[in-house]
């Protein structure tokens, strides 16, 4: 079944009863808030319609906060805030995952200082990659940054067979309108090279449960999830059973052949979708009302 194609995010609004935002790619593009996106998610706190923003940011969430109160988007036009690094972090904390339980407490961070929040204050050591019992990926240190660049640790880290824990399995997130590099594509070589990855956040539909209890939807009440990712963002809404809404205008774009904030043909979804497994229920040019 085709998914509808819409022209703002208004339409959508009034169908259902709480909303899982995206962050980087619908509200924001790591530098500023998109056009439009602040007055939605003020037209939704002025309905009572509840909000949880749900990031695969390599980050805890009060640094997300943090940023987002820099760039002008202040605390009380959203509610709870999960992140793919504050699950990290827990379950670094917690060791009670099997596969967290066997890590040693010796990381390598392949990753910028601005994500040491991931493990800082847990009991782990940051090493030298040459003593490191597992690698912490967070993502390239440079937004210029390429996988290649990173081939040489990838390789050795795999030959050595060191488990890596990734961050953020986002492939690529846009930046004042330019692909960069995320940890998930870090992970995706690290894969192809025989290394063994873990990772938390969309689209594993585990963080999801989390998501809708902080929302406290009632009885029959429905969530919506928004995301500019089909492989993540939707692909997770999909394994959760939750409807979703794909932002034309986010990492896709390029796909479809679209000049910012332009409605995409049926067409060339019809085409993006051919060559995607994840299925949105609509479509919008970008989180605009």
């Amino acid at each position: 079944m085709s998914p509808e194609i819409l022209k703002d995010f208004a339409a959508l609004a009034g169908r259902y009863d709480g909303f899982v935002l995206d962050l980087w790619g619908v509200i924001h593009d790591g530098i500023k808030p998109y056009p439009g996106a602040v007055e939605t998610l003020a037209k939704l706190r002025e309905a009572d319609k509840p909000t949880v923003l749900l990031s695969n940011a390599p980050r805890r969430g009060a640094a997300l906060i943090e940023q987002m109160a820099s760039i002008g988007i202040e605390r009380q036009l959203y509610g709870a805030v999960m992140s793919s690094g504050e699950a990290v972090h827990l379950e670094l904390q917690a060791r009670t995952d099997p596969v967290f339980a066997k890590l040693g407490h010796r990381l390598y961070h392949l990753g910028p200082d601005r994500d040491r929040n991931v493990f800082e204050g847990l009991a782990y050591e940051a090493v030298p990659f040459e003593q490191a019992d597992f690698i912490l990926n967070t993502g390239p240190v440079s937004f210029d940054d390429s996988v290649a660049d990173y081939e040489g640790v990838l390789s050795q880290g795999a030959r050595r067979g060191l488990p890596m824990i990734c961050a953020n399995p986002d492939i690529t997130v846009i930046r004042l309108g330019v692909p960069i590099v995320c940890a998930g594509a870090l992970a995706e070589r690290y894969k192809e090279l025989g290394g063994t990855v873990t990772q938390r956040g969309k689209p594993d539909p585990a963080i999801y449960p989390a998501c809708l209890k902080a929302l406290n939807l009632k009885p029959g009440q429905k969530a919506l999830a928004v995301g500019d990712g089909l492989h993540t963002d939707i692909a997770g809404a999909n394994a959760a059973g939750i409807d979703c809404v794909l932002v034309a205008g986010g990492i896709h774009r390029a796909e479809l052949g679209l000049d910012w904030g332009a409605t995409p043909s049926s067409q060339a979804v019809s085409k993006l979708l051919a060559a995607h497994a994840a299925r949105p229920t609509a479509v919008i040019p970008t989180f605009r009302w």
